[in-house]
């Protein structure tokens, strides 16, 4: 290795000293270079910034933008450039190592330089990490990776769960021979893209546009290996409602779901969106088939602690778990015609605006009709209302008429028990009331002979 080298080396060497990792970019091709060209250059890569290397280094001078250096460094007449040491964490292992730098390849002859790849210098961003690079214009109508597709994706694998995003947010096609190189790299994202980078895509996600997102990960084979316990939904095929005799697979209930829950009162819920998504998860567990249909007893239950588990796997905050899970647990609550009792024990529950709008959902991807949904509305109403300032179904006159009682005390305890009954859902009706207060002064008073 001659003198530049071994300097070089001494240079990498202070820089770890100080912290920073740092590299001579393919050693073997600059000595072949410094021995058949006049200019004395060495290209280094580093971790550190201008701002460090000039404390560490006094004579380093800042790179003009256009070369892409970091910096640069003269002694003894040999220049040495800092290149950013900024590799992808979701590119090709083969590609994780600086082999050519732009300047490297400017000295090697034209016929040689086009079978070279500039790895780790692709084409220029418009801005630092812009989101975009990478990708056509979205002007196109269309999400399009950059150049060949599979050669732009295998240096960030990333881009693959990026131009979903792009396809869901922005409501476009992803072209064909981009989808098909996500298809074709769909085992190496899921091996080189860290699970916290895919959930900063996916967090990125609007909440109307989750049931879009799910959908390509499901078609790109994206779902199978990241949450194949959501992926398993697509195996169970039910009715879509009792009326019907069409059938639909349960994930595609699922989206369908996810789709109907922001268009109501939480258009940007992306928590309350993602419970939509999960709010199933439990049914392959607790699946059961018997005598041409399926039942799912218990799968809400079974549900919330299988959403922990993939939730805890995606690495989301503990706040965010819990909420989600109390929300799968808890959404069949307003599925069904409740009692005035129950309605009030069911606004008791933490975020119960949100399980009205996911039972609304379910209701709506299912086609069902929505008496139920609607008589529990309306006790709703009723149950805003203080039980004190509730009126009985029989006023004090109509209780002494049908119990045959005189005035006194004995007409208020009745007509608060009668109350109580109608709280409870023991009393529905006049009819009912009727029945209840004749019933109940016959246990607690003797009628009048008048």
């Amino acid at each position: 290795m001659i003198d530049a080298l071994k300097e070089a080396a001494m240079i990498c060497k202070t820089m770890f000293r100080n912290g920073y990792d740092a590299h001579v970019v393919n050693a073997p091709l600059q000595q072949h270079l410094l021995s058949v060209t006049k200019g004395k250059a060495v290209d280094l890569a580093c971790e550190a910034g201008y701002d460090v290397l000039v404390k560490i280094f006094p004579d380093a001078r800042p790179a003009p933008a256009e070369s892409r250096c970091t910096a640069t460094l003269e002694q003894d007449g040999i220049l040495y450039r800092f290149y950013p040491l900024s590799m992808e964490k979701s590119e090709h292992p083969e590609l994780a190592q600086m082999r050519l730098t732009p300047t490297m390849a400017e000295s090697i002859p034209p016929q040689e330089r086009m079978r070279l790849k500039l790895t780790g210098f692709g084409g220029a961003s418009s801005e630092p990490n812009d989101p975009y690079d990478g990708f056509e214009p979205l002007a196109t109508g269309e999400v399009r990776l950059a150049g060949l597709p599979d050669d732009t994706l295998r240096h960030n694998y990333l881009l693959g769960v990026r131009a979903m995003r792009f396809a869901a947010n922005f409501d476009l096609p992803i072209e064909e021979n981009t989808r098909l190189a996500i298809i074709r790299a769909t085992s190496r994202i899921l091996d080189y893209v860290p699970v916290t980078d895919f959930m900063d895509e996916w967090r990125k996600v609007d909440a109307e546009a989750m049931y879009r997102f799910v959908g390509h990960m499901q078609e790109l084979h994206l779902l199978q290996g990241l949450i194949p316990e959501l992926a398993a939904l697509a195996c169970i095929r039910d009715h879509r409602n009792k009326r019907s005799s069409e059938t639909q697979d349960l994930l595609t209930h699922t989206l369908n779901c996810v789709r109907f829950y922001p268009e109501g009162n939480f258009h940007y819920d992306w928590l309350g969106t993602i419970a939509m998504l999960f709010h199933d998860v439990g049914k392959p567990y607790t699946a059961e088939y018997i005598d041409g249909f399926w039942t799912f007893y218990q799968h809400h239950r079974v549900g919330a602690s299988v959403t922990r588990k993939i939730l805890r796997r995606l690495h989301f905050p503990a706040e965010d778990i819990d909420l989600i899970c109390h929300l799968v647990r808890c959404h069949m609550y307003f599925y069904f015609m409740m009692t005035d009792r129950g309605i009030r024990r069911f606004m008791a529950l933490d975020d119960y605006p949100r399980l009205i709008e996911m039972a609304k959902a379910d209701m709506l991807a299912r086609d069902e009709p929505m008496t139920s949904f609607n008589h529990n509305m309306k006790y709703l109403e009723r149950a805003s209302i203080p039980e004190q300032m509730l009126e009985p179904l029989l006023n004090g006159n109509e209780i002494m008429q049908e119990c045959r009682l005189n005035p006194g005390p004995m007409v208020g305890v009745i007509r608060d028990a009668l109350l109580k009954a109608q709280i409870a859902g023991d009393v529905t009706d006049l009819e009912s009331a009727k029945n209840f207060v004749q019933n109940y002064a016959g246990t607690v008073a003797e009628p009048s002979k008048d």
